[in-house]
């Protein structure tokens, strides 16, 4: 399901509270995202209207930035580790945006997801794959020794 996200909005769409120096943005329409905008000390002389008109801009922003930019999907290197494991989130992450990797089981036919030298639960895999939420994925089956290439694809109906 596509995560709802953060729109322009009207002041009668959204709750805007003060944390200290930041406004706390909460849209009245369920499952969008609450922000935590930081504005600075001048928060105390705003209204909450021209807090929305802020934050406001700064959507603007981010959608310009985003018309001028083409994403680029990065895959590290052969021999460089595509992952690491992050102490302080206490998961595996990755450290480009295409990932290399093995399916297998292990003696309970549970999946088991090998990047480079490291066997990932399902589990661990789908924490790691949390620090894309928001994002999309293509999958794409390849035989275990060509995994390290773009396979040759045609768009139809599998034939069955």
């Amino acid at each position: 399901m596509k995560r709802k996200e953060c729109y322009i909005a009207r002041l009668d769409e959204v709750i805007i509270t003060r944390e200290g120096d930041a406004a706390v943005i909460r849209y009245t329409e369920a499952g969008i995202p609450t922000t935590h905008l930081t504005i600075g000390p001048e928060i105390a002389a705003m209204s909450d209207e021209t807090i929305l008109e802020c934050f406001n801009e700064t959507l603007r922003a981010r959608a310009q930035l985003a018309a001028k930019s083409k994403h680029v999907a990065v895959e590290v290197p052969l021999g460089s580790p595509q992952i690491e494991y992050s102490a302080g989130c206490e998961q595996w992450t990755p450290r480009g945006s295409v990932v290399r990797c093995l399916i297998g089981d292990d003696e309970n036919g549970q999946v088991v997801i090998e990047i480079d030298d490291h066997e990932l639960s399902l589990e661990e895999f789908g924490r790691m794959l949390v620090c894309h939420a928001g994002w999309g994925m293509r999958i794409e089956f390849v035989p275990e020794d060509e995994v390290h290439r773009r396979p040759r694809h045609v768009v139809r109906e599998p034939k069955s």
